[in-house]
């Protein structure tokens, strides 16, 4: 055999040894997709507004909800605008991480206490009660008709003297089935329910795609709301009327997921569960 032919040969039989001994390449595994993940939040620094003191904040930064500032509604029946949710206090429908407060709506295919839905309702009655000042928070509601989002206020003597008589002032609400509009409402004795003084803001794009800021500046005489730092929307007491003006003491706060209803109409029976609202941060200010 020719001297070059077995050297050839000689190197064949060294790398297939080679290759026959060492380990067989070990496969990565597939990560097992996390359910539901919460979107990280960019940190959005208190803006201190000119003209407004920073006087009480929740920025969820923490892993567990802060119990100084908020509790739940729980419970089901329509809340009075046969809404077909129940809401709880299950970690399933409500949990903090990430900088965001999620609140979720999920489909329950047997029902859950009698309801094909199961959400939360959250709010700071008889922990934190703000009268007058600015107050906003920085939202990204979901997508999909049948969903209805809000942020809203109550009057604090709600137990005392009923609804409408308490006042109720909705800072935010949202409709699916309108994706590209927002509500701005106030509700008092003589002007609640289909009659309250409201309106809508309808923009060149779907609301739900990315975060926004809902607030209104409120004093002695008027409400105004706010949409990313522009006004949209003022009532004073003279639009009141003869009616009464019931926004002259404290309110609190109330972030909640109802499904369907009067306002949040028929639920798209393909509709993707889960349905989130995130809450980035709530503020108040005050002059």
């Amino acid at each position: 055999m020719n001297k070059n032919i077995h050297r050839f040969c000689l190197l064949i039989l060294q790398v297939g040894l080679l290759t026959a001994c060492s380990p067989a390449a070990t496969p990565t595994p597939t990560a097992l997709p996390s359910p539901t993940p919460t979107p990280q939040a960019t940190a959005t620094p208190a803006d201190p507004h000119a003209g407004w003191n920073l006087v009480w904040q929740d920025e969820f930064d923490g892993t567990t909800l802060n119990k100084k500032n908020w509790t739940y509604d729980t419970g089901g029946g329509g809340w009075g605008n046969n809404e077909m949710q129940l809401y709880t206090k299950r970690p399933e429908n409500s949990r903090v991480e990430n900088g965001i407060l999620t609140i979720q709506a999920i489909k329950e295919v047997d029902s859950y206490g009698g309801s094909p839905y199961i959400s939360a309702r959250l709010k700071t009655q008889r922990l934190q009660a703000f009268q007058y000042g600015r107050i906003e928070a920085r939202l990204k509601v979901p997508a999909g008709q049948g969903v209805w989002p809000a942020f809203w206020l109550l009057g604090e003597d709600v137990n005392q003297v009923g609804w409408p008589n308490c006042g109720e002032i909705d800072i935010m609400e949202y409709v699916g089935q309108h994706p590209t509009q927002f509500l701005g409402t106030m509700h008092g004795p003589g002007y609640s329910g289909g009659q309250g003084l409201t309106r809508s803001q309808t923009m060149p794009y779907n609301i739900s795609d990315d975060f926004h800021t809902f607030a209104i500046e409120w004093d002695q005489d008027q409400i105004s709301w706010f949409y990313d730092d522009v006004r949209y929307s003022t009532y004073t007491r003279a639009d009141v009327g003869d009616r009464q003006w019931v926004f002259d003491h404290p309110f609190f706060i109330i972030l909640n997921l109802a499904m369907g209803g009067t306002l949040g109409g028929r639920v798209d029976p393909d509709l993707q569960f889960p349905v989130q609202y995130l809450v980035d941060y709530v503020r108040v200010y005050q002059r």
